[in-house]
């Protein structure tokens, strides 16, 4: 992990191309003074990607940004050395959250035809395609099919709750989300924790096993007694749910539009997003999360009240 502590020497040999406002002696006391700062960010992110991620990993590159920004910040511009930072350390943090996303454009690719794929057998068939139909339609076989799927799984660094945006306006800007913009996000986290209520019984006990309490797909498959196939074949179903049933409710534009209203699956995708909308509402969605979009409770029990 790289040191804490920043040298004369270090600051001599990193400005040798550049002439920064504030001495050495002043940039370092800025970097101590918010070295907490990387330390409460490198947290958050923590709280909303799976656990492979190390910890040190993104201390050391939060670190190396505070020490980055503390060169380049100039009092006179107005903006709050601490805002300054934290737009860098953030923008550090999610550098090295993509650089350990493994997974090639191959893979991606890959993923996004079987997605595809599978949303028009079950619109053909009118019921989730089984793995060697998937695996026959695109032309391979189950266990080429289900190692894309794994490697696809452990590249993702996002978690289900992790909302992150980005955009020029942080380089001069408070990153801090506004009152809107929190309100919004609230929303969309209250929106999503519904819509997981509100799947089916065993789409719901793999998404809640899989990803909220992290589980292995094995264990899953004995709970339910079924094959690991199986539960990777559900939760497929339950993410395309997912996906459709916030879209119907957040972005009605990109929600899809079934070619046959009429069919068993188009009237089962209907009932499941009016299930949502009767679950749900502003409160029971602001309920899901305390005033900083934080969740407020753990799984399985009552929420705070935000």
């Amino acid at each position: 992990m790289t040191s804490t502590v920043t040298t004369a020497a270090d600051f001599a040999a990193d400005t040798a191309t550049a002439t920064p406002v504030l001495t050495a002696r002043e940039q370092e006391d800025l970097i101590r003074q918010h070295m907490p700062l990387v330390g409460h960010l490198v947290r958050d992110m923590l709280s909303r990607i799976p656990n492979h991620i190390h910890r040190d990993d993104l201390t050391s590159a939060g670190l190396h940004a505070l020490v980055t920004a503390a060169r380049g910040w100039d009092p006179q511009r107005g903006v709050p050395f601490h805002r300054f930072a934290g737009t860098r350390i953030r923008g550090a943090l999610l550098d090295e959250l993509r650089a350990l996303d493994w997974a090639t454009r191959s893979v991606r690719s890959k993923a996004r035809n079987t997605d595809v794929t599978r949303q028009q057998l079950t619109t053909t068939l009118g019921r989730t395609p089984t793995p060697e139909e998937l695996a026959q339609a695109l032309g391979t076989t189950t266990s080429e099919l289900h190692q894309t799927d794994t490697d696809v799984q452990r590249a993702t660094v996002l978690s289900l709750q992790g909302f992150t945006t980005s955009s020029a306006d942080d380089l001069v800007t408070e990153r801090e989300p506004g009152p809107e913009e929190m309100l919004l996000r609230r929303e969309q986290i209250g929106y999503l924790h519904h819509a997981i209520s509100s799947l089916p019984d065993r789409l719901q006990t793999v998404v809640t096993e899989y990803f909220l309490k992290e589980r292995p797909m094995a264990d899953i498959a004995d709970d339910l007694g079924v094959t690991e196939s199986r539960v990777s074949q559900l939760r497929a179903e339950a993410l395309s749910l997912l996906k459709d049933g916030l879209n119907t409710h957040l972005n009605p534009e990109m929600a899809p539009v079934p070619d046959n209203p009429e069919s068993i699956t188009a009237r089962r995708r209907a009932t499941y997003y009016a299930t949502i909308a009767g679950n749900t509402t502003m409160h029971s969605r602001l309920a899901m999360t305390n005033a900083h979009g934080h969740t407020a409770f753990g799984h399985g029990r009552t929420p705070a009240a935000a």
